[in-house]
């Protein structure tokens, strides 16, 4: 988490993706290789690290 970016919410790698929104795209059903084709930048580690997060 950065203040100076996205106001201090948690984001992936300092980048301006809240880790919020890979959230909710996975609560709505959107499966882990979706959300990578729809966010080339992302990692598989990178949702694992959001779903920790959650949890």
């Amino acid at each position: 988490m950065d203040p100076a970016i996205c106001h201090g919410k948690p984001t992936i790698r300092g980048s301006r993706l809240l880790v919020t929104a890979i959230l909710e795209l996975l609560v709505s059903g959107m499966t882990w290789n979706e959300i990578l084709a729809d966010y080339p930048s992302l990692e598989i580690d990178d949702i694992q690290e959001c779903l920790n997060y959650a949890i």
